[in-house]
């Protein structure tokens, strides 16, 4: 537990500093909170994708004669993640609660 607050520590600090030269910038930039849903997104999907192949290669391991069925969802699966990833990516990146 310890380890996973020092890396989640590290994350938001490496976030806050390279977002602060962006949100300096004239024209809005990214804002921290923005770029904390960025990082907190990316950190969720590639855990959930590392989850997923991981149990669908154990399964596989387990049951080969079903390996086809099992990477057929495990794709359909990851896609999904991937989508809510890249439209949380969106979502996250528009965030400016300082323009007019």
């Amino acid at each position: 537990m310890i380890k996973v607050a020092k890396i989640v520590a590290l994350s938001l600090f490496v976030a806050m500093v390279l977002v602060s030269p962006a949100s300096a910038a004239a024209d809005g930039g990214t804002t921290i909170p923005g770029a904390i849903g960025v990082g907190l997104t990316v950190i969720g999907g590639g855990y959930g994708i590392g989850r997923l192949a991981g149990s669908a290669l154990e399964s596989m391991a387990r049951q080969p004669e079903v390996a086809g069925s099992i990477q057929t969802a495990m794709i359909i699966a990851a896609a999904l993640i991937e989508g809510f990833t890249f439209y949380a990516l969106y979502i996250c990146s528009t965030q400016n609660p300082w323009s007019s």
